[in-house]
């Protein structure tokens, strides 16, 4: 009898900077820490490199479109939590269009906050890879005991 093998999921988010301040998403209604601000972010469909889901995601949930080019690979993390992730985080300084709330069932709130004053309802693993880009730590594990 084969054994079932593992698969690890993807998921890509985006830090938008504008001078001191980086754009965060308050989660609402997703049924997974709702009410806890984080950054645009998506899972990989599949069959798409994690620049394009980042890209499909910019748009979807805040309206924006990013270039491939203008992407900054900020950090990884691998993340244990309920299920085991790759995390790929990437910095954009430049974009078209102004950010907005792109999926209004997922996220009720879009602030712009500063650096060194992020919310304290900010996701953990969120906060750890925005000082690790600070830090220049390109990789990281989170929640492993």
């Amino acid at each position: 009898m084969q054994k079932e093998r593992f698969e690890l999921r993807s998921a890509v988010y985006l830090a938008l900077f504008k001078e001191n301040n980086v754009l965060l998403f308050r989660r609402f209604n997703t049924g997974w820490m709702d009410g806890n601000y984080s950054l645009i972010a998506g899972h990989l469909d599949g069959n798409e490199s994690v620049s394009e889901a980042m890209i499909r995601e910019a748009y979807e949930e805040a309206k924006i479109k990013i270039n491939k080019e203008d992407l900054i690979p900020a950090t990884v993390i691998h993340r244990k939590a309920e299920k085991e992730y790759i995390d790929f985080f990437f910095v954009a300084k430049k974009w078209i269009g102004e950010p907005k709330i792109g999926e209004t069932d997922k996220c009720d709130e879009i602030n712009w906050f500063s650096v060194s004053n992020l919310p304290n309802n900010l996701l953990p693993y969120i906060r750890e890879a925005l000082e690790n880009y600070k830090k220049d730590i390109p990789f990281f594990e989170s929640g492993w005991n």
